[in-house]
């Protein structure tokens, strides 16, 4: 059975969210990730959506955005963002999933203008939307980006959202005591973050360590004990491809 690039990252997302978490859901990839999760290994996990909506059990239907009726209906909680940013600031929101143009080595994000010349960029992003606010004050950061060396370069053009800024103690030093990314899932491999450097823990199926290198714009760093990305089992996938059928996300074709 063929598997997408997006079902394998959705499978490995899942795996990022623990049992009882207060996770940042986010959209595209990460709405899926919390349906897996919840159904496989994590079904006390509470998913929070930043548009103010709160829910102890995914949508049943795909959604295609955060206020799509069918994540409000049977929602436990539909109140602001700003309520959803207040448990970020006490430190309740154990994990956010985040994204971006660009990131570099120490996992600072940017979605707000290609560019050395800010006042002139190349081209103009959205912004930061809460994405600042995830990633200075959750618990940890999960990020999903496709792989390619124009987003994972070892310097971006504006810091919106900030990882690790030049490496361990960084966001010690400027006040950001908690945090930070744990774990870059791209088309290409898995990084996790080792005193503030993405260091390759897998590569996915028919990539390698060199492809991955390849298609970095930092010297790449490899874990010692490096090693093939696991696939999801038949059951994930089920649960993957029962609640996008189509492959609206996840980028696969309807059978």
């Amino acid at each position: 059975m063929e598997l997408s690039a997006g079902e394998l990252m959705v499978a490995q997302a899942a795996r990022e969210i623990r049992d009882g978490e207060r996770v940042f859901v986010g959209m595209r990839l990460p709405l899926i990730a919390f349906v897996l999760a919840k159904r496989t290994h994590a079904p006390n996990a509470i998913g929070l959506f930043e548009l103010g909506v709160v829910r102890d059990a995914p949508a049943p239907e795909l959604l295609y955005t955060m206020g799509d009726t069918p994540n409000v209906r049977g929602a436990v909680w539909c109140a602001r963002t700003l309520d959803l940013m207040g448990l970020l600031q006490r430190g309740e929101v154990e994990a956010g999933f985040i994204g971006g143009a660009e990131i570099d080595i120490h996992g600072n994000l940017n979605t707000t203008a290609i560019g050395p010349d800010r006042a002139h960029p190349l081209t103009q992003l959205p912004g930061s939307g809460g994405g600042a606010d995830i990633a200075s004050l959750a618990r940890r950061l999960i990020v999903i980006m496709p792989h390619d060396r124009r987003r994972l370069r070892e310097r971006v053009d504006f810091v919106t959202s900030p990882g690790y800024g030049t490496g361990a103690g960084w966001r010690e030093r400027v006040g950001l005591p908690r945090g930070g990314p744990s774990v870059l899932i791209t088309t290409l491999g898995v990084f996790r973050f080792v005193d503030g450097v993405a260091t390759l823990a897998s590569y996915h199926p028919g990539a390698s360590v060199e492809a991955v290198r390849a298609a970095t714009g930092w010297p790449l760093v490899v874990a010692s004990d490096v090693r093939e990305t696991e696939v999801p089992s038949g059951a994930e996938l089920g649960f993957i491809r029962d609640h996008d059928p189509t492959g609206f996300w996840t980028r696969r074709s309807a059978e």
